[in-house]
């Protein structure tokens, strides 16, 4: 299956998997309750990394868990790793092989603590090593660049977090994802004109903040697998504090800013940037006057919750990364120097 394919397949995989692990994920938090766990201690690279960080701020905002995320390398390299009393330990990963977070978990038993993997492949080292495994349900995923298995594992962050807080609301919004996504994929033949403008592009930012300051680091993460682009990912609050300097007439800036919490924030940084430093800005919200600011606006779905945008929002950045991608004439399944999976030590 093709790149373009698992991204259009998005919707479809998230009913899958929603039926699959509603009941999974009472049975885990029903065993790790919120009571008997201080925070939550997540080992990740690469795509899942950035599932980790949604995490943070989900679990942080829902379910008042406090998130910290693993350094790998003082388990393996280093092998000085520490305290993690009171931690529920999460390895996440798509292939679930990286001996770095299979290092991770395993420690988290050893110390005593529950440990859980999410991952696309239940019969994985990780999966094997961990109390509890959720199974995301994606599928087989061909691409070299990550897309259903990243917002699957964002799936089942969000459903983690409404089982903890035994919420039919809001598992009742998760449901409605396949009908937000359904919108933005709508979007695809926009997009692939949209994507023209920026076939010479070699350097970009990317912001986001909050819930997408995931989205972000995601976004560019996927423009630089596949485009080769210098993307460097920043919340609206870090890029003031220096790298805004960079900003000059025409510099291209890829921004998240969906209704919620952070919209105002990033109104007026984007209204700066375009104002008095002239930037072109590619902007994907749901505000009207956010896409009115873009010189490229791309549309989200009205009522979509802040808390569950990056689920959506990250699909029409796939679908821009992809576009792009085949307009400059590069290999959109197979990156150069790039494998499916990757382990590391």
């Amino acid at each position: 299956m093709s790149l373009h394919a698992e991204i259009h397949e998005q919707t479809a995989v998230w009913q899958h998997s929603y039926a699959q692990n509603r009941e999974v994920v009472q049975i885990i938090t029903q065993a790790v309750s919120l009571d008997n766990i201080h925070h939550a201690f997540i080992a990740a690279r690469g795509t899942s990394d950035n599932a980790a960080r949604y995490a943070s701020y989900l679990w942080g905002a829902k379910n008042q868990l406090p998130v910290t995320l693993a350094t790998p390398s003082l388990f393996s390299l280093y092998q000085q790793p520490p305290q993690l009393r009171g931690a529920l330990v999460i390895g996440i990963s798509q292939s679930g092989e990286s001996p770095d977070i299979v290092n991770v978990v395993a420690e988290g038993k050893r110390q005593g603590q529950p440990t859980l993997a999410i991952t696309n492949e239940p019969e994985s080292p990780l999966a094997q090593t961990a109390d509890f495994v959720i199974n995301i349900h994606a599928g087989i995923e061909t691409a070299v660049a990550a897309t259903k298995t990243y917002t699957s594992q964002l799936l089942a962050i969000a459903m983690l977090s409404a089982a903890w807080n035994q919420s039919d609301a809001q598992f009742g919004l998760i449901e409605q994802l396949g009908e937000w996504g359904t919108a933005v994929l709508a979007h695809d033949e926009k997009i692939a004109q949209l994507a023209q403008r920026y076939r010479y592009m070699t350097q970009c930012v990317v912001l986001g903040r909050g819930y997408n300051y995931a989205t972000a680091f995601e976004w560019a993460l996927k423009l630089k697998e596949l485009t080769y682009i210098i993307a460097e990912p920043y919340s609206s609050a870090d890029f003031r504090h220096g790298p805004i300097a960079i900003v000059d007439r025409g510099f291209p800036i890829m921004a998240i800013a969906p209704t919620g919490a952070v919209l105002p924030d990033m109104r007026d940084l984007l209204q700066k940037l375009a104002q008095e430093n002239e930037a072109e800005l590619l902007i994907i919200s749901n505000d009207e006057a956010m896409l009115n600011l873009a010189n490229s606006p791309i549309s989200l779905p009205t009522g979509l919750p802040e808390w569950l945008s990056p689920l959506v929002s990250i699909v029409p950045a796939q679908l821009f990364a992809y576009h792009l991608t085949r307009s400059k004439g590069y290999n959109t399944e197979a990156p150069r120097g790039l494998n499916k999976v990757t382990k590391t030590t």
